[in-house]
């Protein structure tokens, strides 16, 4: 069976690459806030909000480009942050992060995304349907510092369970490096490229996370919201423990594999060598009687001691004698084996 990395399993189900994407905006309607989710908006829904909620307009720069670096800002009403999650679409190989941009304050919670984040996707159909009334009053019942929590936990999970996966293709690709009948040197490269795209996700996430956490107080009535966030920051420590530890396998292999095709690449050269080896003597007694002189069993030879073909088998015991005197040497000193 065909390997399958993460990338490809994170491509499941999705658009294809360059489909359009749609854009939607959802408003639901909390106990005591609102939460507005923006899916590939235009500029003009964001600063619409903007006159509503006086974000900055820095902010809004930031949050429209299709990449920006993790940052947290925070104000006097409101604060605003930007997170990464692992990439869901590639273009000409390269993979680009999944951006999620969110502003927060008492009485608002404003996502602003792709659309390309599908735990948050579904997360936002939960609470505009009835499908799981008691999870939507658990989510829209306290504060937007309550929802963002659970957002940011539902993300980091689904990271986690990316996470696995990688454990689960390292398990499928240590049985192939040990497999000198297949090339995994791609699989490798392609794996450990997608490991670290995810550490230079979960290493600034866990920054941010500690940040909103000391930040969300102030837009909360309810209790310490910051034994939650601990318990969030626990499972990017678990993701980051795992890649790490994945890094270290996925550079074993890297050696392993380096070493078992630099002893392949050498066994088949050495056979090329002795082969060659072999062939002088023959190559060496076809050259003089190649030429046209007179040679023991050359033109004038009118031996007949072996019959008519003397000479022949004459040249051919000449060319064979030194195969196999070099032959038992070699094996001798060890150069040839089973």
């Amino acid at each position: 069976m065909k390997k399958e990395f993460i990338t490809n399993r994170l491509h499941a189900g999705k658009k294809p690459i360059g489909a359009p994407v749609e854009r939607k905006i959802e408003t639901v309607q909390g106990k005591k806030f609102s939460w507005i989710d923006l899916q590939s908006p235009d500029r003009s829904d964001v600063e619409e909000l903007s006159e509503k909620y006086h974000f900055n307009t820095l902010n809004i720069e930031d949050c429209m480009t299709k990449f920006e670096l993790p940052k947290l800002d925070s104000y006097d009403d409101h604060f605003f942050v930007i997170l990464h999650f692992p990439p869901l679409l590639q273009q000409h190989g390269i993979s680009r992060n999944s951006q999620l941009s969110i502003f927060i304050g008492r009485d608002f919670l404003v996502t602003v995304h792709q659309g390309d984040l599908k735990p948050l996707v579904d997360l936002v159909n939960i609470c505009k349907n009835d499908l799981d009334q008691n999870r939507k009053e658990r989510l829209l019942g306290k504060s937007p510092g309550y929802l963002l929590h659970e957002i940011v936990d539902i993300l980091v999970d689904d990271l986690l369970h990316i996470s696995r996966k990688v454990i689960a293709n390292l398990d499928d690709l240590e049985d192939e490096v040990f497999d000198e009948t297949k090339s995994v040197a791609r699989n490798i490269a392609l794996l450990r490229r997608e490991i670290n795209i995810m550490r230079r996700i979960a290493n600034p996430l866990k920054k941010f996370v500690l940040e909103i956490a000391k930040n969300i107080k102030k837009f909360s009535d309810e209790e310490d919201l910051s034994l939650y966030f601990d318990d969030v920051i626990d499972h990017i420590d678990k993701v980051i423990e795992t890649l790490e530890e994945s890094r270290e396998t996925m550079e074993i292999y890297k050696d392993t594999d380096f070493m078992l095709s630099t002893e392949k690449t050498n066994k088949v050269l050495a056979l090329l060598t002795i082969i060659f080896t072999f062939s002088i003597p023959g190559t060496v007694i076809a050259a003089f009687y190649g030429m046209n002189v007179n040679l023991p069993g050359g033109l004038n030879d009118h031996s007949t001691l072996l019959g008519p073909y003397t000479s022949f088998i004459v040249i051919i015991l000449v060319a064979l004698i030194p195969v196999v005197l070099m032959f038992v040497y070699f094996k001798k000193l060890g150069w040839i084996n089973n």
